[in-house]
């Protein structure tokens, strides 16, 4: 089996060019290599390559830039999923998407957890983004899998753990507010990389929900990052409203991994316990990168 992913020098793509090739060769593209809203060239580097899988991890994440970006935005999450579903449906190939819990409002009150039957209504451009790619892969037939996801970190790329580690070794000194009402389940893209693998593998279709077992707020998080990497910190919570940004944000991000449980496949693991593994693997890489820059 060949499997293309795109969007391959980011977070989620390299774990899943790493995880992925149990399943066969994989071509692993970045943005440099395919720009996903050039319909043309998908055609054409699709049209050569032929994978029997396509893997999309490309994407516009940087929720509040979308909202002053949203023809960015638009581009990179729906016009690009809508490319690469026609093109993927004159191939025949299975179209994996990676979509979010941003297509949700978040207001229902936690811990109650959404699931793949219950009915989106984003309230960002990058929500209503990432919507419409789900909806333009779903309208050009059965052969696909979305995958929504939330919270998402790991080795590669920007996140929210890495974040707050690079402020906390900046400034030890310095309280370091952080938001404490808006839950969500911290999912680590290499166990995400794993269970698409298996959903995949076992021939699955349709809309599934896939992040870590539990909930936590902002700040639960960013403690139990810190005290797994063994760094002195000062977190003071606060509200959303006390931390005003340009997209509003779900308060409630929980998702609930209904139909891979379903099928009897669901291989995610609790929130904690990902952490741990996540910080006992890369603790010394993750220092190295976040570490403030010596006097030149």
């Amino acid at each position: 089996m060949d499997l293309l992913i795109t969007g391959g020098g980011g977070q989620l793509g390299r774990d899943c060019a790493a995880t992925l090739s149990a399943l066969g060769r994989v071509v692993a593209l970045a943005r440099r290599d395919l720009d996903i809203g050039d319909e043309a060239r998908v055609r054409e580097v699709l049209g050569n390559l032929r994978p029997a899988v396509i893997v999309n991890c490309a994407a516009f994440t940087a929720v509040d830039a979308c909202e002053s970006q949203p023809e960015a935005a638009w581009r990179a999450n729906a016009l690009g999923p809508a490319a690469l579903a026609r093109t993927a449906m004159r191939l025949g190939s299975l179209l994996v998407h990676f979509s979010t819990d941003y297509v949700f409002d978040g207001a229902r009150p936690a811990p109650q957890a959404y699931t793949e039957e219950d009915a989106p209504g984003p309230v960002s451009v990058y929500g209503r983004s990432k919507l419409a790619g789900e909806e333009a892969i779903r309208s050009l037939g059965d052969s696909h899998l979305i995958i929504r996801t939330a919270w998402l970190y790991g080795l590669h790329g920007r996140n929210f753990p890495k974040t707050i580690l690079s402020r906390v070794l900046r400034e030890p000194e310095r309280p370091l507010r952080v938001v404490n009402d808006q839950r969500g389940s911290p999912t680590w893209s290499r166990r995400l990389a794993q269970q698409a693998r298996e959903l995949i593998a076992h021939g699955a279709r349709g809309t599934f929900h896939a992040t870590a077992e539990g909930h936590c707020s902002w700040f639960d998080l960013a403690a139990a990052f810190l005290a797994a990497m063994g760094v002195p910190h000062r977190l003071e919570p606060c509200r959303t409203r006390d931390y005003p940004t340009a997209a509003a944000r779900p308060s409630n991000s929980i998702l609930e991994n209904k139909r891979l449980k379903a099928l009897g496949i669901h291989r995610m693991a609790d929130w904690r316990e990902d952490l741990e593994g996540f910080v006992a693997e890369h603790r010394q890489a993750l220092m190295a990168e976040c570490a403030p820059a010596g006097p030149a």
